[in-house]
């Protein structure tokens, strides 16, 4: 795509005004507006509009970095000028080679009318049809509606353009149950959730009845002894865990650093050989982006391929270590922790969620986690709470809700030991991940509420 005289205008002033050996600008334009409800009411609309202009420069192999927020030709000037002398303050960096020269970009659609035209009113009514089946069990609604319109412009002294306008939506229901006589560990909460770049997709009264069923389900709970369980993991709390895999693993400079759990293993059986991992920015299941930051198109790139290792992502400055060609997974600068997946996709198995609760004698089903943190990187060691339905599964059949318990696990073990991989995958926006459920051998939950 090209973008607009405007846009354009900043871009070239940035690469004239910064007087470096190269030069990268990066325009994000980005147009907000948020519903969020709680006990079934709005409580806060928001509509936001921000810039962010970031401007790259490069002196020999020093470089420098400098951001602003105003789009005045003074700003522009201003902060170019100071990247070119920050890189000349800063100090030598051996490693970086050139910033990244031009390839071509596929064309790709990632802007729908039906999410730029929604009105405020059109969220309005879709949290009163939200409230209204909330109330039809006896529960009350939490959540928000997010739709956003972003223009993505790089470019740079070698000759990248790269343009691209592109809306995306997500709704988040919690529904909840407390009263008179219910402490915290009682009250049953049930979530759902959508995401998406076409609004028209978005079923309202489906995430509202799945969030509703959920927390129905989930109605006087009971406490289980911490141990290691049988667990059917619902996508949203696969996404989890798939997240923190992007980022202490299957980045570049993770495995340069020696702090991937990849390190030394490309080529290796490190998963069963029912999962398949690949980041694919063209992938429509996904929020389609076709390049990164620095302006270089999105490759396909297979991370594990039945449970084999196979691959990584890089930006330019972490391929030119190796003297390889960028995936196409740069960050915006200024960026110390390197590239990473962020269109990432599970080969999707054969069973439904139905059958992994049916062939289950004796485990948990989880919705979903919160407060994951990560205990130790290279093991990939992860630690976290059960939230928004965690129910026990006995003789194949959900017998009772289940108060939240923490987990501590090993993910990578974990995806080594694989009992089935669901037939039905959804998109969890805040990992970037399309993912489905996942039936596994044993968890480890570590402790109680």
């Amino acid at each position: 795509m090209t973008a607009d005289s405007a846009t354009m205008q900043i871009i070239e002033a940035a690469l004239i005004e910064s007087g470096a050996d190269q030069s990268e600008v990066v325009v994000i334009s980005e147009r907000t507006r948020l519903t969020r409800f709680a006990s079934s009411a709005i409580h806060q609309n928001l509509s936001e509009k921000k810039h962010r202009v970031t401007v790259r420069a490069v002196v020999g192999k020093r470089v420098g970095c400098a951001t602003t927020n105003r789009l005045t030709a003074d700003s522009i000037r201003s902060t170019a000028q100071k990247a070119a002398q920050l890189a000349r303050l800063a100090e030598e960096n051996p490693d970086f080679v050139s910033l990244p020269s031009p390839v071509p970009i596929p064309a790709a659609r990632t802007h729908f009318e039906p999410t730029a035209r929604c009105r405020p009113e059109d969220r309005a009514q879709a949290v009163k049809t939200i409230a209204a089946i909330a109330a039809e069990s006896g529960c009350t609604a939490s959540g928000s509606f997010l739709v956003t319109e972003v223009e993505v412009a790089v470019a740079n002294s070698l000759g990248v353009r790269a343009h691209q306008s592109l809306t995306e939506s997500a709704l988040t229901v919690i529904a909840s149950e407390s009263g008179p006589g219910l402490s915290g560990y009682e009250t049953a909460t049930g979530y759902a959730h959508w995401a998406g770049r076409d609004l028209s997709a978005l079923d309202v009264e489906t995430i509202a009845r799945k969030a509703v069923g959920k927390c129905v389900a989930g109605r006087k709970p009971i406490a289980v002894q911490p141990g290691d369980y049988a667990a059917i993991l619902e996508p949203p709390a696969v996404a989890a865990l798939l997240m923190f895999l992007c980022w202490i693993g299957f980045g570049a400079t993770a495995v340069q650093e020696g702090r991937s759990f990849l390190c030394g293993r490309m080529g290796e059986r490190v998963m069963h050989d029912s999962i398949s991992i690949w980041d694919d920015g063209l992938d429509a299941r996904g929020l389609v982006m076709p390049f990164d930051f620095e302006g270089v198109a999105k490759q396909r790139v297979d991370l594990i391929e039945r449970g084999v290792a196979k691959g990584i992502v890089y930006d330019s400055y972490t391929a030119h270590k190796e003297g390889k060609k960028s995936t196409g997974h740069a960050f915006p600068a200024p960026n110390p922790y390197g590239p990473g997946p962020s269109n990432l996709v599970m080969a999707t198995g054969s069973h439904s969620l139905q059958e992994m609760i049916a062939t289950t004698e004796r485990g948990l089903l989880v919705t979903r986690f919160h407060y994951v943190n990560v205990v130790h990187p290279k093991r990939t060691i992860l630690t976290g709470m059960t939230r928004d339905g965690t129910f026990l599964v006995e003789a194949g059949k959900i017998t009772r809700a289940v108060r939240n318990l923490r987990f501590t696990q090993n993910v990578v073990e974990t995806l080594g030991e694989v009992d089935a991989v669901g037939s039905d995958a959804a998109l969890h926006q805040a990992e970037g991940c399309y993912c489905p459920a996942l039936k596994l051998p044993r968890f480890a939950f570590t402790s109680a509420a």
